[in-house]
């Protein structure tokens, strides 16, 4: 863990440096209290001098100011580290979070994602900046005590040293122990946490079944389940700690008898008794502290673990240098200046299947050329593979077999920002964040001006209603735009989707879900959007896709015809099936 670590800390060396001195000085400052308390007894209560016992206070006094303001410097340097590389590492791992395909979190739950970037890092925040910084400030206390146990009396010293062997062996043992319990433990949190993200996101629905006991029973058995493992890995730590006293405190129990014959034989003076016994319950701290704060390493450790496994997560989908297209050739306007024979987007014998089922192809020989500014529906029953073609088209994923040409150039050539920044995507469910109306919509173009952002609502006929809302544009929408309808969502959608300014749109169903009213309006916005541009169009609904260019018709992946209405009408069966379901009811 410290190896990994180390990356982050190195870039605040000089810090650290400070961080450094500043313990290494309280620790020797700390020990040097040890003199002052053998001068007390020794030249002040045992010499019965008021003046030697006003000098050896004095002595003392200044020690503890010089500590305290070691302590401040090294606590401010060391908290600053662990807030600043606890917030990089988050930084580095949020960034390779979004670079990884939506595939990655198709398959990993985004609750405990969420928790490992908090609670997993705030972990290790803990130990950077308070527990680490403890951990070896105690450690150099017990090297220091030691050593100086060792010049005040060799005897003793000895007598105390037989027990650490007796501590550090067992601390390590049930510290590994506690280390596999602290995963499990952090594992099950994350668990629980993802739960109840999900059930408290989809309430409604809990609601409308009334599973509110359902969802608590499994809730808590989550929950018990995370306590019954938090439980072992407790009684691990505690039965360490217990076991580190005992014999601490018996071998200091051993010496003060020793050690208290001596001074009555006259054999050592009661102020280097006074300064042993000093050292020595130093030490004995600081190895009882060392114990306690490995169970926190420990924990620490498994909760870099679990960070480290998503940073090396890895994506099949790679982007490559900047392609040397101009992403401002995107804009309709200069579509025109393109030779009309290439076709701006061809699919050649493209095949795909999903990695967890590699015996059923989702796309199976696909072969297409889209002319610039072209309308393409695509139809078909569910399954057809019409979604996966916008996923590879956007290269979400890539084909296993086959290749899509953008320009006449393979999509693995292109920058995948270049690339994307082509496309608009209106998904059937449309998307909002947790913010205001202009920030959603500035979502499409964040240098946009507020003229440009009103003037794209009112194409997607978003704008009345905007209008009506109580803080108009700056007014808060909630979480996934819960305070809008879903006409009111899908308009927004398409407003950002028309600011900005694709050349390719890809339209996800976007009016299966309205209410008649809601879809004309809806319609009226995607008509407007759709002039001049690249259209690809996926339909269930066949009365919103008659009028364009050509009609794609998909069934078990391939494709099975296409052409106008009228054309497939007559030529497709599977087609003309779909049409009579709907036209005739």
């Amino acid at each position: 863990m410290l190896n990994w670590l180390w990356q982050f800390v190195r870039p605040y060396k000089t810090r650290l440096t400070i961080a450094i001195l500043a313990l290494i000085t309280t620790a020797a400052l700390t020990l040097s209290l040890g003199q002052g308390v053998r001068l007390m007894v020794d030249n002040g209560f045992a010499a019965g001098s008021v003046e030697g016992l006003g000098q050896a206070l004095g002595f003392f006094g200044f020690m503890v100011v010089a500590v305290s303001v070691g302590a401040y410097l090294r606590f401010y340097m060391v908290s600053w580290l662990g807030e600043r590389v606890v917030a990089d590492i988050r930084q580095q791992l949020y960034r390779h979070l979004i670079s990884l395909p939506p595939s990655f979190f198709e398959d990993n739950l985004s609750g405990e994602i969420q928790s490992r970037i908090t609670t997993d890092t705030t972990l290790l925040q803990t130990v950077i900046g308070s527990s680490f910084s403890f951990a070896l400030r105690n450690s150099l206390t017990f090297i220091g005590g030691i050593v100086l146990m060792f010049i005040t009396n060799f005897k003793l010293s000895l007598i105390v040293l037989i027990a650490v062997p007796l501590i550090v062996f067992p601390m390590i043992f049930f510290g590994r122990k506690v280390k596999k319990l602290s995963r499990a433990s952090q594992d099950k949190v994350a668990s629980v946490g993802a739960w109840a993200g999900e059930s408290l996101q989809h309430i409604k629905v809990v609601q409308a079944f009334t599973r509110e006991d359902i969802v608590n029973q499994q809730f808590s058995q989550a929950a018990e389940g995370a306590f019954s493992v938090a439980l072992l890995r407790i009684r691990q730590r505690a039965f360490m700690i217990a076991l580190v006293m005992i014999l601490v405190m018996g071998s200091v129990a051993g010496m003060l008898y020793i050690g208290g014959r001596d001074v009555i034989a006259g054999e050592l003076s009661g102020g280097d008794l006074a300064a042993f016994v000093f050292y020595a319950i130093m030490v004995a701290g600081s190895l009882a502290a060392v114990t306690e704060v490995y169970g926190e390493v420990q924990r620490a450790a498994g909760a870099a673990e679990r960070i480290r496994e998503l940073m090396a997560a890895k994506s099949d989908i790679t982007s490559a240098a900047n392609s040397g297209h101009d992403v401002d050739s995107a804009t309709p306007d200069t579509q025109a200046t393109k030779p009309a024979a290439e076709p701006l987007i061809a699919l050649r014998e493209v095949s795909y299947h999903y990695p967890s089922r590699p015996d059923r192809q989702a796309l199976s020989g696909l072969n297409l050329d889209v002319k610039r500014g072209e309308r393409i529906a695509l139809v078909g029953p569910s399954g057809a593979g019409k979604s996966t073609l916008f996923d590879l088209l956007l290269r979400f994923r890539d084909p296993q077999q086959g290749q899509i040409l953008l320009e006449g150039k393979a999509l693995p050539e292109w920058n995948l920002q270049q690339l994307r920044s082509q496309f608009a995507l209106v998904p059937q469910q449309p998307v909002l964040f947790s913010a205001n109306v202009l920030d959603n919509l500035r979502y499409g173009r964040p240098d946009a001006s507020e003229e440009q952002i009103v003037a794209a609502a009112r194409a997607a006929y978003a704008d009345e209603f905007i209008r009506q809302l109580p803080d108009q544009y700056q007014s808060y929408l909630g979480e996934q735009g819960v305070k809008l309808s879903g006409g009111q969502k899908q308009r927004l959608a398409i407003a950002r989707a028309i600011l900005r300014e694709p050349k390719i749109l890809l339209l996800d169903e976007a009016t299966s879900a309205l209410d008649a009213q809601s879809e004309h309006l809806v319609q009226q916005a995607l008509d407007e959007l759709m002039k001049d541009r690249t259209t690809f169009v996926i339909a269930h609904r066949l009365a919103t896709i008659k009028n364009v260019d050509r009609i794609v018709v998909m069934d078990h992946g391939a494709i099975a015809a296409v052409g106008t209405h009228e054309e497939l009408l007559q030529s497709s069966p599977l087609y003309k099936q779909l049409a009579e379901l709907q036209f005739n009811s």
